[in-house]
């Protein structure tokens, strides 16, 4: 918050007083050179009235404690020129040194995150339930972070282990001698309260404490994480307001004399540019950024200093006005440990407020590069011994890079792989008798990476690797739908929650339509262009339908998919893509990247 201008007038007719002869002006004019001599510049014996603060900040880790691969494990940083450059970022062993090489030579120094820091994982943090990634957090010195949405992929109660420690209640402690401590940082759930007592299931917020400097922390998720998460994950809980919440809490830190606050908030935006550089206060503050951070940030109190923010895996550095039409900074850092944001916060001694227009912050690049953390090092070696066995079982073979999270178009050619080894592992009529598979684009975490990770040979999909792919494990479900519903889905593709950031579905092999972008909401689809092996979709006739338990149960914004009937539960999305991969590829006849044309876009 800026220091009040009540407190500020009153101090200027004190000095008016005590200067007798001196024009108010004139003391005005003085206060910028005095405010220097405070901060600590040696002259008289004037104790510093500010200090600097440094925040050090990240979001949507994803247990990615290796440096992650292909185009996952890049940045994009904008040239002099204009043009863009590809910079490999992120894995652990660089992040620790990055945060301990930024945090010398500043006394006050405090880390937080975004959310996310786990789910979604890679194997050698996934088949863990995540513990390597808490563990290396605990070493970095984390020192609060919010919950996202992937923290209740496993539900509450794992939450909680996660938070208080403990070994995992079916597989018990995967180290002999070890049980899991927890994390030594506090998990912040300001918004995500227990349906039967009402009360948030862990900490709303924290205060941050050094030699008389005081900043809270409060943490929330995007309300609409119950549309992104399995039912199971967030049985018994309720999701409330981002800015109804944080305004309730910086109410109650207030009011305990914290004056000083800060927000973590796992929603996110849209930068006009990926380049991690990009000025997005161009031409004008929060110009260049859009998406549902810009509406959180503007309805957030003036008693909050600043946004660190999340879930979009975008990096940005903006201010965004705040309800009192002051600039305030908002911040996010990518994803995968690839940036770190550092944020200087002048921290006034005697309001105990920032300073809002001494606030600076950028985003930094997690070079690989620069020497690794030794404790990263020997932490990624322990686990990786514990999951050699499985990790390193060869499962097929490709002839190039397949990509999904890294594709630039809205239909990947990973996508259509794993939307294929769907319908073929439920095609049989024993299987589910499935003609159509459906695979939600949030779900594929990755690519598959032609170069070897490890000794296992180029070409060469690993399980591991497999697992990065499609880490969530979700059981396939097959049920009726009417052809009336299938397009439907096609339509909430691009309407209702989803228009303004669309969810393309990928769809497998004999399965075609056409998207025009240049309409709005349901009439992006051409509903005539939607076939199944060159025949017309009939509304009223009954398809098998093939997809994830997420999709089944109506998520990422898609409740007609919740209303199929007669399902059948199938294997996981994993051991069917493995299955698929084994059965169609060979050393000598690798798989080769699908054209990913089966959706037409008409822009």
């Amino acid at each position: 918050m800026s220091p009040r201008p009540h407190k500020k007038r009153k101090a200027r007719r004190v000095l008016a007083t005590a200067a007798g002869l001196a024009t108010v002006g004139a003391l005005v004019a003085a206060l910028p050179a005095m405010a220097g001599q405070d901060k600590g510049n040696g002259h008289g014996n004037h104790k510093p009235s500010t200090v600097d603060v440094q925040l050090l900040s990240f979001n949507d880790l994803h247990g990615n404690l290796e440096a992650p691969a292909g185009s996952a494990g890049t940045v994009t940083e904008k040239q002099a020129d204009g043009t863009t450059k590809a910079i490999p970022a992120g894995g652990v062993e660089y992040l620790a040194t990055s945060l301990r090489n930024a945090r010398k030579g500043n006394a006050y120094s405090v880390t937080a995150a975004g959310g996310d820091m786990v789910g979604a994982s890679p194997l050698l943090s996934g088949l863990f339930h995540d513990e390597p990634t808490i563990e290396a957090l605990n070493k970095i010195d984390l020192d609060v972070t919010a919950v996202g949405n992937h923290e209740f992929d496993e539900g509450a109660v794992e939450l909680a282990r996660l938070q208080n420690g403990g070994c995992h209640p079916t597989e018990g402690c995967y180290e002999k001698g070890k049980k899991f401590k927890g994390a030594d940082f506090p998990y912040l759930a300001a918004n995500v309260t227990s349906e039967k007592t009402g009360k948030p299931i862990l900490k709303p917020y924290t205060v941050w404490k050094k030699n008389g400097v005081k900043i809270g922390f409060i943490g929330v998720t995007l309300e609409g994480t119950p549309n992104i998460v399995t039912a199971e994950g967030v049985k018994g809980l309720k999701f409330h307001d981002e800015i109804e919440t944080v305004n309730k809490y910086a109410q109650e830190l207030d009011r305990q004399g914290v004056k000083s606050i800060v927000a973590l908030i796992h929603e996110g935006g849209a930068p006009a540019s990926t380049a991690y550089n990009y000025d997005c206060d161009s031409p004008g503050a929060g110009d260049g950024i859009s998406g549902p951070i810009v509406d959180i940030a503007k309805g957030i109190s003036p008693k909050v200093d600043a946004l660190v923010t999340g879930h979009t895996h975008q990096a940005y550095a903006c201010t965004i006005p705040d309800p009192s039409g002051n600039p305030r900074l908002v911040t996010s850092a990518s994803s995968f440990g690839k940036l770190y944001t550092d944020t200087t916060l002048t921290y006034d001694l005697r309001t105990k407020d920032i300073v809002r227009t001494s606030v600076k912050s950028a985003n930094h690049v997690v070079s690989r590069d620069q020497a690794k953390a030794k404790d990263m090092t020997d932490l990624i070696a322990r686990w990786n011994k514990l999951a050699a066995p499985i990790a390193n079982a060869p499962q097929g073979f490709i002839s190039a890079d397949i990509n999904g999270r890294g594709a630039t178009t809205p239909e990947s050619p990973l996508g259509d792989v794993i939307a294929d080894a769907q319908l073929t592992g439920t095609a049989p009529a024993d299987k589910g008798g499935a003609q159509i598979a459906f695979m939600n684009p949030g779900g594929i975490r990755s690519d598959l990476v032609y170069k070897a990770s490890g000794s296992e040979g180029d070409g060469v999909v690993t399980y591991g690797e497999a697992f990065t792919v499609q880490p969530f494990t979700n059981m396939m479900n097959v049920m009726d739908l009417t052809g009336a519903q299938v397009i439907t889905a096609l339509q909430q593709q691009v309407s209702g929650s989803n228009e303004a950031s669309p969810k393309i579905l990928q769809v497998s092999k004999g399965f075609t339509y056409t998207l025009d972008m240049t309409k709005t909401g349901a009439a992006r689809v051409v509903t005539d262009s939607v076939k199944l092996d060159g025949a017309a979709i009939d509304p009223a006739k009954t398809y098998r339908v093939a997809m994830n338990e997420f999709l089944g149960g109506g998520g990422d914004g898609f409740p007609v998919l919740g209303q199929g009937k007669n399902k059948l539960v199938g294997p996981s999305d994993l051991d069917l893509f493995n299955a698929y991969l084994a059965a169609n590829s060979t050393a000598q006849a690798p798989l080769t990247p699908p054209a990913a044309d089966r959706i037409t876009i008409l822009k």
